[in-house]
C-alpha cells in the first residue's frame, strides 16, 4: 500500500510538473509565431522598395561598370570589344575631364562660401517677427519650386545679348564669366531649400537658453557664436553634404543654360558624360565618367559620415536606442 501510495504521489507530480511546462512551451511557441509573422511583414513591405532599388539603382550601376572596360556605341547586342582599363586611362588624360574636375571644384568653394552663408543669414532674418514674414519666406523658397528648365529659360533671356538685363549681356558666351553666371543661377535656384533647412533647424532651438544668455548680457553676436551656431552644426553639416553632393551631379542646369560651352568652359563631368553616350555615341567611355562620378560620391559620402557627421549619426542611434 505504502508503495501503491509513494508512485500515485509521483504521478501526481509528474502530471503537475507536464501541466506547468506546457504553458511555457506554448507561450515560446507563440512568441516564434509572432517573431515570424513579424519578419514575414518586414519582408513584405520592404520588398517593392528592394525591387525598385535593384531594377533602377543597382542594376544600372553594374551595367555601367561592365560597360566602361569595353568599346561600345551602345547599340546592337551586348558590348563585346574588351578594352580594359583604356577608357580610364584615356579619362585621366583628358583635359575636358580635368575642367570639370576643377568647375565642380569652384562651383563647391563658391558655394560654401556664398551660397549657405547666405541662406543662413536669410534664414536667421526670417526667424525674427515682423509683419509680412511668411510672405517672405514663400518667395525666397519660390524658385527651388520650379523646375531646372524654367529656371534655365528664365536665366537665357536674362543673360541673352539681345533681351537680357543690361550689365549681364554675354555673360553665358564668355569663357570667363559663364561658370560666375551658372552660380549666380544655382544660387538663385537652391539657396531657398537650405534656408528652409535653416530656418526648420533655428526654430528647433530653445528659445530659453537665448533669453538666459541675454540675460548674462550675452550680445546678439555672442548669442549666435556660442549657442545657435554650435547648434546649429547638425543641419549646416548635411545642408553641406547636399550641396556637394548636388555639384557633383549637376547637369540639366548648366545643359538648358549653355549646354557646358562655350569651349567646355562650363561642361561637368554629367554633361560630358552625355556628350560621348548620347551625341558621340561613345558608350564605353561615356560609363567610365559615371563610374568615376560614382566613385567621387560614394568616397566622399563615407569620409563625410565617417569624419564629420559621426557626432550626429551616434546620437541619432543613441536617440533610437533610448527610446526602445
Amino acid at each position: 500500500m505504502a508503495r501503491s501510495g509513494l508512485t500515485d504521489e509521483r504521478a501526481r507530480d509528474a502530471a503537475t510538473t507536464s501541466r506547468a511546462d506546457r504553458p511555457a512551451s506554448g507561450g515560446q511557441h507563440a512568441r516564434r509565431r509572432r517573431r515570424r509573422r513579424t519578419w514575414v511583414t518586414i519582408i513584405l513591405f520592404l520588398l517593392p522598395a528592394l525591387v525598385l532599388f535593384l531594377l533602377l539603382v543597382l542594376t544600372p550601376i553594374l551595367i555601367a561598370a561592365y560597360s566602361s572596360f569595353f568599346r561600345w556605341n551602345g547599340l546592337g547586342g551586348p558590348p563585346d570589344d574588351f578594352v580594359g582599363l583604356e577608357n580610364f586611362q584615356r579619362l585621366l588624360g583628358d583635359d575636358v575631364f580635368h575642367q570639370d574636375l576643377w568647375h565642380g571644384v569652384v562651383l563647391i568653394v563658391l558655394s560654401l562660401v556664398i551660397q549657405l552663408p547666405l541662406a543662413l543669414g536669410i534664414a536667421l532674418l526670417l526667424n525674427q517677427r515682423f509683419r509680412g514674414r511668411a510672405f517672405f519666406r514663400v518667395v525666397f523658397f519660390a524658385p527651388f519650386v520650379l523646375s531646372e528648365v524654367i529656371a534655365g529659360v528664365l536665366f537665357t533671356i536674362l543673360f541673352s545679348p539681345e533681351t537680357g538685363v543690361r550689365f549681364a549681356q554675354g555673360w553665358l558666351a564668355e569663357p570667363s564669366t559663364v561658370i560666375y553666371a551658372l552660380f549666380i543661377v544655382l544660387t538663385w535656384k537652391y539657396f531657398g531649400f537650405h534656408m528652409i533647412l535653416y530656418l526648420a533647424g533655428r526654430q528647433n532651438i530653445p528659445q530659453e537658453l537665448l533669453d538666459a544668455a541675454a540675460t548674462d548680457g550675452a550680445t546678439t553676436w555672442q548669442s549666435f557664436r556660442h549657442i545657435t551656431l554650435p547648434l546649429l552644426g547638425p543641419t549646416i553639416r548635411i545642408s553641406i553634404f547636399l550641396s556637394v553632393i548636388g555639384v557633383i551631379q549637376l547637369f540639366d542646369m548648366v545643359w538648358v543654360l549653355t549646354g557646358g560651352g562655350p569651349v567646355h568652359s562650363s561642361e561637368t563631368l554629367a554633361v560630358t558624360m552625355f556628350n560621348f553616350g548620347f551625341r558621340r555615341f561613345q558608350v564605353g567611355y561615356a560609363s567610365a565618367i559615371s563610374m568615376v562620378m560614382f566613385l567621387i560620391s560614394l568616397i566622399f559620402a563615407l569620409f563625410y559620415q565617417r569624419f564629420v557627421m559621426r557626432r550626429d549619426v551616434q546620437g541619432a542611434l543613441t536617440t533610437m536606442g533610448e527610446t526602445r
